[in-house]
């Protein structure tokens, strides 16, 4: 019998545009497309051709012209600012359309960008959704990233108006927001009309006469904007990701397609409905938090939450429960990196234990590689299907997932489960020919993308095709490397990069890292090649222990080295870890590898915009000179 996952899928890859055009009935169109899908110019495939719609009508107005105005909306829950508030539906709808007349009123129209550089604040979802409602195009960078980054920004996306906040807060420090911002106009060739900061009560902004508006004066004077239709094609957002040349690459997400789309995944992946509580515990300056912070959850008439914290500290490793039990969220989703912190602090979860999660029925990590040791961790204490799934700032939504509003499959540790509907996914050799079943290659998705992705590159389209078309013809490149089994389990094993030589060998140092994490004393931990002259790459390995645990290093190291052995074998030439107290990541939690892997081999390095503490940087050398490497370095 088959399941309703294997009915979507087959339609889904045989008939695409009957497929999408039923999940599109579920959205409200000013006007209907005229195209599901045009492919006229190829590659550059646009979805619901001549259709008319308004995102943050869909989003909010809708809802509560349906009889949803009284439901909450936003749940804004800021431990580092002990406030918890909560939007109704009509209550965010109003402060949005108030907003939207705000960026207006600074001459924001359909088609003009607007940069939105906040902390995690309501008024940030505010923002993007006031732009979507007057047609305009919102490009939100991340609160507090560097002048230098945030003005490679300004230039290329020219945004008509910036929206900021006088300060961030990260953990206990209060980072003023403005001096950065000050500094990137300065140093930026394109030069925004005017500036609109929100005033927070830990400090005060000081405004430039002339350039920069007060968010609460701005409002008083303001009467709701009305939405205006905008094409299905038309841009809805650019999301800078970090490109390889250091030029960020701007990923465009239209309005018609990500609609359709992340609407869809609500139920089918996430087993949400209209009227349950959502929780993506990420940060609006990343796609996470455009797709299932903002968007989709209102989208489909859940309620959101905003978190404004971090999994640890603020105040302790219980406060992801303290939430969960008291806005009865009923699915989160985080990344791997969060449960570990938390894993690394209360090992045996016993602050769990002072809070009711009957509500609670699903955990979603993505981010980046879910290791079993997390993922059983979590399992065994939540009591509830932990389910990984695979996607990309690129992609917008989930690439493969186990979709648990379609059908629950049995979980393989260290799979994402299986392609999701729309997602053609396939393996191919260096030469775009499929490879058999359980051989790594580099993981593709034939073309054309669904609804939702990315048409292209801002006002970049060689760089587009150039980035993800070029090396296998009709297809996507993903740029990871993984397999797919007999039974369509997908494999993400490493970054392509990260597939590592060793004396002809090709060996992915993810395999290693869940070797490493299974040890009882290992919170998390890295593996990356580095440079040998005999055998080409040799990795070594990277451990973070629990809290409390106080054996002899060496001991831990050596037990780690054996279980490689055993596990992986000989020919994985796993000989060298060092204990670290913590290990360089991003602000999302992705462990800095290239940036590791070049400290290694004493090769030049820059200090990467979303480094979540620079120091880190510093500890890593030390530790791998104190294992024979980086010996040389000059930054």
């Amino acid at each position: 019998m088959t399941t309703p996952y294997e009915t979507a899928y087959a339609e889904s890859i045989n008939d695409p545009e009957s497929f999408w055009a039923k999940a599109a009935e579920d959205c409200h169109w000013y006007k209907k497309w005229d195209k599901v899908l045009d492919d006229s110019n190829k590659p550059f495939y646009r979805w619901f051709a001549g259709g008319e719609l308004n995102t943050c009508y869909n989003a909010l107005d809708l809802h509560v012209e349906n009889g949803r105005g009284d439901q909450p909306a936003m749940i804004y829950d800021s431990p580092v600012t002990d406030t918890v508030k909560t939007y109704t539906y009509r209550e965010l709808r109003d402060e949005v359309a108030k907003f939207a007349d705000v960026l207006a009123s600074q001459g924001v129209g359909k088609g003009d960008r607007v940069i939105v550089y906040m902390p995690m604040i309501p008024e940030a979802a505010m923002a993007m959704l006031a732009c979507a409602r007057i047609g305009a195009i919102h490009s939100v960078v991340f609160g507090g990233f560097a002048a230098k980054e945030l003005a490679t920004r300004i230039n290329d996306a020219k945004p008509k108006v910036i929206v900021s906040a006088s300060c961030g807060i990260e953990g206990k420090k209060v980072i003023a927001y403005k001096p950065l911002l000050d500094k990137a106009i300065e140093i930026a060739d394109f030069k925004p009309e005017s500036c609109i900061v929100y005033q927070r009560p830990m400090t005060t902004a000081e405004l430039i006469a002339g350039q920069d508006v007060d968010w609460a004066d701005a409002m008083a004077s303001a009467t709701p904007a009305e939405c205006v239709p905008v094409a299905a094609t038309d841009p809805l957002y650019i999301l800078y990701t970090s490109g390889t040349t250091g030029q960020p690459k701007g990923v465009v997400r239209d309005n018609g397609g990500h609609l359709v789309a992340l609407k869809w995944t609500m139920k089918a992946i996430y087993d949400i409905d209209a009227g349950d509580v959502f929780w993506a515990a990420s940060d609006v300056g990343w796609v996470v938090g455009h797709s299932y912070i903002v968007y989709a959850p209102l989208f489909k008439g859940a309620t959101t939450i905003l978190f404004e914290g971090k999994p640890v500290g603020t105040p302790d490793a219980g406060v992801f429960w303290r939430i969960i039990s008291q806005h009865k969220v009923k699915s989160q989703f985080t990344a791997p990196t969060a449960f570990r912190a938390i894993k690394r602090e209360d090992p045996n979860a016993e602050l769990m234990k002072n809070y009711d999660l009957s509500n609670f029925k699903i955990l979603f990590l993505a981010g980046e590689r879910s290791d079993p040791d997390t993922i059983q961790w979590s399992e065994r204490n939540l009591k509830v299907p932990v389910i990984d799934h695979w996607w990309q700032t690129e992609t917008g939504w989930a690439i493969a997932a186990n979709c648990m509003g379609l059908h629950h499959y049995p979980v393989k540790y260290g799979s994402p489960t299986k392609a999701v509907p729309g997602w053609d996914l396939q393996v191919v050799d260096a030469n775009c020919k499929p490879v058999a079943p359980g051989e790594i290659g580099a993981l593709v998705v034939k073309l054309p993308l669904p609804p939702g992705t990315l048409p292209t590159l801002w006002q970049n389209d060689d760089r587009f095709i150039e980035s993800y078309l070029d090396e296998f013809p009709g297809y996507y490149k993903t740029a990871d490397a993984g397999y797919i089994d007999e039974e369509g389990y997908a494999y993400i094993m490493a970054r392509t990069d990260d597939i590592i030589n060793v004396a002809g060998h090709r060996l992915s140092t993810g395999a290693m890292e869940e070797v490493l994490a299974d040890h009882p004393d290992v919170a998390e931990c890295a593996v990356l090649g580095v440079e040998d002259k005999l055998k080409g790459q040799i990795p070594i390995g990277f451990l973070v222990l629990n809290a409390g645990v106080d054996r002899p290093h060496d001991e831990i190291v050596k037990e780690v080295v054996a279980m490689v052995r055993d596990r992986i074998g000989p020919v994985a030439a796993f000989k060298t870890a060092t204990v670290v107290k913590r290990l360089p990541k991003t602000r999302s939690g992705k462990i800095l590898r290239g940036t590791i892997q070049k400290i290694a081999d004493n090769k030049e390095y820059g200090v990467p915009a979303t480094i979540d503490d620079p120091t880190t940087l510093g500890e890593m050398e030390e530790a791998l000179k104190g294992i024979g490497y980086a010996s040389s370095r000059s930054a």
